[in-house]
C-alpha cells in the first residue's frame, strides 16, 4: 500500500519544481494552522489571520523600532493625563511632616479628586456616595483598623464579622444549608479563588491534568487572569443573537478536561444576564461545575427580584438554579461597603476546601489561608459587616427600586436617539449602546466635557452606563446631554481628534493585541 502511494505521488509530481512543492506545502500547513486557530477563536477568522500576520511583521527590526516609537508616544500622552499637582515624594523624607500637615495635604488632594468624580455622573465606581454612610463606614473601619483575621485568637470579632457577611450573602442568594464561602479583596480575587478551587478539585477527584474553563466572550477579564495564573486553558464562547452566551456552543465545547462553565449575572460590558438555567442543565448533564459571576449585580438583582413591579421580568440566577455550584458577589459595589471586599460562595465545603492553601510542615508553624492574601485588613471586613447590618433589607429594596426606575428612563431615552442602538435587551442597571453612524468614543469625549464618565467598550465599539444611586434624579439630564453630544459630533465630525477618544478608537482597531498590551503594561505607574 505504501509503495503504491509513493509511486502515485511521484508520478503526479513528476516534473514539478522542488522549491514550489516545498512552498506550497508550507503555505498549506500555515493555512490549516491559521484556520484551526480561527475556528477555535470566538472572535473570528479575519481578526485571527490579521493578528498573526502583524505578529510576523513585528519581528522585522525596522517595524519593531517604528512600533516602539509610536507606543512610547502614546505612553507619554497617557502619563501627562495622570500627573497631579503638588509636591512629589520619591524617597521617604528624612524628617517627617507630622500628622496635621500630611492630613492638610491629603484633604487638598481629596478636593482635587472630587473635582473628577464628585458630580455624580460616573458610570459605576461610586455606588452610593452618601456622606453619612461613608462617615459611618470609615468609623467602623477605624475601630478595627489594626486587626488581622489571620490571627483569629487575637481578633475573634473579625472572624464573627466575616462569617456573618458570608452567611448573609448566602441567604440573599438562596444558598443551601451546605453553602459556605469566604471574603476576598474584590471581585477579581473571588473569581481567582473559585477557578483555583475548580482546578484543584478536578485534578484530585477526576485526574484532570490539562484543565479547561469555558466562558462567554463577555465574561469579566478576571477569568483570563485566573487562567493565566493557574495554567488553565480558557475557551471563549461567542454570543447568540440575544447577546447572551450561546449555550449550544457552550455544550459543544465541553471535553473530558472541562472543569467548569461560567455565566454572568449581569456581564460588565452589556449588562446582559446569561441563561443561567440553561447553563445549569448543561452543568448537571455533564457533571461539571457552574460558576455564576454576580460580582457586579450580586447585591442588586436579588432585591430587584423581590420588588412586586419586577416580578417575572428577571430570571433566577442564584443557587435556586439547579447546577449552580459557586458564585461571586461584590459587597463593595451595590452592597455599599468600602473598597475592597467581595464574597465567593460555594454550594458545599467539598468544593470550597480546594480554595484553601495550607503548609502544615512550615518551620514557622502550621500555616493556612482561605484566599490569596495571608494578612488581611480586618477593618474592611468590619466596615462591610457594619454596612449590611446598618442598612438592612428596607434600604437595599429602596435603592434597588430607585436604580431600576432611573435605568428604565435612561434606556427609553437612549432608544429615542436614532443614531444610537441599544446592545441586547438589558434587564437591569447596565445599559450599553453602539452607533453605526457616529464615533462612540467621540461621543464619550463630548459627554466627559459635560461631566459624565461612561465606560468604553470594544467588539463591538460602544459605551455603557452602570446606573447607581448617584444617578437618581439625573436621568433626564443624562438623556439631554447624550442627545447634545451626538449632535455635536454630527455637526463637527473632526472634533476631539487629539483626545483620549481618538487614542481609544485607535487601540480598538489594532488587530495585534500585543501592541495594546505593550501600551497599557505599567501605565498607572509611568
Amino acid at each position: 500500500m505504501d509503495n503504491k502511494l509513493r509511486v502515485y505521488i511521484n508520478q503526479r509530481m513528476k516534473g514539478s519544481d522542488p522549491y514550489s512543492v516545498i512552498l506550497r506545502t508550507v503555505a498549506s500547513l500555515l493555512a490549516l494552522y491559521l484556520f484551526g486557530k480561527a475556528y477555535k477563536n470566538a472572535r473570528g477568522v479575519r481578526q485571527t489571520i490579521l493578528r498573526y500576520l502583524i505578529q510576523l511583521a513585528r519581528k522585522i527590526p525596522a517595524v519593531q523600532s517604528k512600533v516602539k516609537a509610536e507606543t512610547d508616544k502614546v505612553a507619554l500622552d497617557m502619563k501627562k493625563g495622570l500627573v497631579v499637582p503638588g509636591e512629589a515624594f520619591h524617597v521617604i523624607p528624612s524628617r517627617g511632616l507630622g500628622h496635621d500637615e500630611v492630613l492638610r495635604r491629603m484633604r487638598e488632594m481629596k478636593v482635587y479628586d472630587e473635582s473628577k468624580y464628585g458630580g455624580g455622573k460616573m458610570s459605576g465606581c461610586i455606588y452610593l456616595g452618601d456622606d453619612a454612610h461613608t462617615a459611618f463606614a470609615n468609623e467602623a473601619y477605624s475601630l478595627f483598623s489594626i486587626s488581622n483575621p489571620l490571627h483569629t485568637d487575637a481578633f475573634p470579632n473579625v472572624r464573627k464579622f466575616e462569617t456573618e457577611v458570608i452567611k448573609m450573602t448566602l441567604s440573599m442568594m438562596h444558598g443551601p444549608d451546605t453553602g459556605c464561602g469566604a471574603m476576598t479583596s474584590g471581585g477579581t480575587e473571588s473569581i481567582l479563588m473559585a477557578v483555583k478551587a475548580y482546578r484543584d478539585f478536578a485534578r484530585d477527584k477526576k485526574g484532570i491534568k490539562s484543565p479547561e474553563l469555558i466562558v462567554p466572550i463577555t465574561v469579566h477579564a478576571a477569568f483570563d487572569k485566573a487562567c493565566y495564573y493557574f495554567n488553565i486553558k480558557l475557551i471563549h464562547i461567542a454570543l447568540s443573537s440575544t447577546m447572551q452566551v450561546d449555550v449550544r456552543k457552550v455544550e459543544q465545547a465541553i471535553t473530558k478536561n472541562t472543569i467548569a462553565i461560567v455565566g454572568s449575572a449581569p456581564n460588565f460590558p452589556h449588562g446582559m444576564i446569561d441563561d443561567i438555567q440553561a447553563l445549569g442543565k448543561i452543568a448537571k448533564r455533564h457533571k461539571i461545575g457552574l460558576h455564576v459571576d454576580a460580582c457586579l449585580g450580586g447585591f442588586l438583582l436579588p432585591w430587584v427580584l423581590e420588588l412586586p413591579e419586577y416580578q417575572g421580568q428577571l430570571p433566577f440566577f442564584d443557587f435556586r438554579v439547579e447546577g449552580v455550584t459557586s458564585m461571586s458577589a461584590d459587597t463593595h459595589k451595590y452592597g455599599y461597603t468600602p473598597k475592597g471586599t467581595s464574597v465567593v460562595l460555594f454550594h458545599n465545603s467539598d468544593l470550597r476546601n480546594y480554595m484553601f492553601f495550607t503548609a502544615p510542615d512550615w518551620t514557622g508553624g502550621i500555616y493556612g489561608s482561605p484566599t490569596m492574601a495571608g494578612s488581611r485588613p480586618g477593618g474592611l471586613i468590619a466596615a462591610a459587616w457594619g454596612s449590611l447590618v446598618s442598612l438592612g433589607r428596607d434600604s437595599y429594596l429602596h435603592y434597588a427600586r430607585e436604580i431600576m426606575t432611573t435605568s428604565r428612563v435612561m434606556l427609553q431615552g437612549i432608544k429615542t436617539i436614532p443614531e444610537l442602538n441599544v446592545i441586547g435587551n438589558p434587564l437591569a442597571m447596565v445599559i450599553a449602546f453602539e452607533s453605526k453612524s457616529v464615533d462612540v468614543f467621540k461621543i464619550n469625549a463630548a459627554m466627559k466635557k459635560r461631566g459624565w464618565h461612561l465606560s468604553s467598550l470594544q467588539n463591538p465599539n460602544g459605551l455603557h452606563i452602570c446606573v447607581t444611586v448617584k444617578h437618581v434624579g439625573k436621568e433626564h439630564e443624562f438623556i439631554a446631554d447624550l442627545k447634545g453630544s451626538v449632535q455635536e459630533i454630527i455637526d463637527n465630525p473632526n472634533a476631539y481628534k487629539n483626545s483620549s477618544a481618538a487614542m481609544y478608537g485607535m487601540a480598538t482597531a489594532i488587530p495585534d493585541r500585543s501592541i495594546v498590551k505593550d501600551i497599557i503594561s505599567g501605565w498607572p505607574y509611568l
